[in-house]
C-alpha cells in the first residue's frame, strides 16, 4: 500500500490571505498571478469582489474567473499554508463547478490531400458553404 504524504495544512492556522490560498490550492501557478487576479475583480469570496489580502476560512466559497470566460467554484475545506502535490491540494476545497456542457462538433472542410492542384468547382462550392458563405 502507498501512503500519499499529509496535506501541507497548517495547524494553528483558521484564516489565510486569499491569494496564498489560490497558489496553494494549484488554481494559479503563482502567488503574483493569484494578486493579479484579485486586483482584477475575478477573484470572489462570498459573493463579494476581494482583495489579495483578504482571510479566507473554511467554510468560505470562492469563484475565481479563469481564461476565456471560464469560471471555477470552491468551498475551502482547510487551510494550507504551503504549496504541495496535486493531491495535498485537492484536500483543500471541494469543487463545486458545474460541468461545461457538450461542444457542438464543427464540421470538417473537405479533405484535399497536399500537391493535388487547385479546387475544383465542386470543392470550391463545399468550402464556401463550410466558411458560411
Amino acid at each position: 500500500m502507498i501512503m500519499i504524504s499529509s496535506a501541507p495544512v497548517a495547524e494553528g492556522l483558521d484564516s489565510i490571505r486569499v491569494d496564498k490560498w489560490l497558489w496553494a490550492a494549484r488554481v494559479f501557478k503563482t502567488r503574483s498571478l493569484a494578486t493579479d487576479a484579485c486586483h482584477g475583480g475575478k477573484v470572489h469570496v462570498n459573493d463579494e469582489a476581494v482583495k489579495p489580502a483578504k482571510s479566507v476560512r473554511p467554510g468560505d466559497v470562492v469563484r475565481v474567473t479563469l481564461t476565456q470566460g471560464r469560471r471555477r467554484i470552491f468551498k475551502i475545506e482547510k487551510v494550507g499554508e504551503r504549496r504541495g502535490s496535486v493531491e495535498a491540494a485537492r484536500a483543500l476545497y471541494e469543487d463545486l463547478t458545474p460541468p461545461e456542457p457538450p461542444r457542438p462538433s464543427q464540421p470538417r472542410p473537405p479533405y484535399r490531400p497536399p500537391g493535388a492542384g487547385r479546387p475544383t468547382k465542386r470543392e470550391r462550392r463545399e468550402l464556401d458553404r463550410f466558411r458560411g458563405g
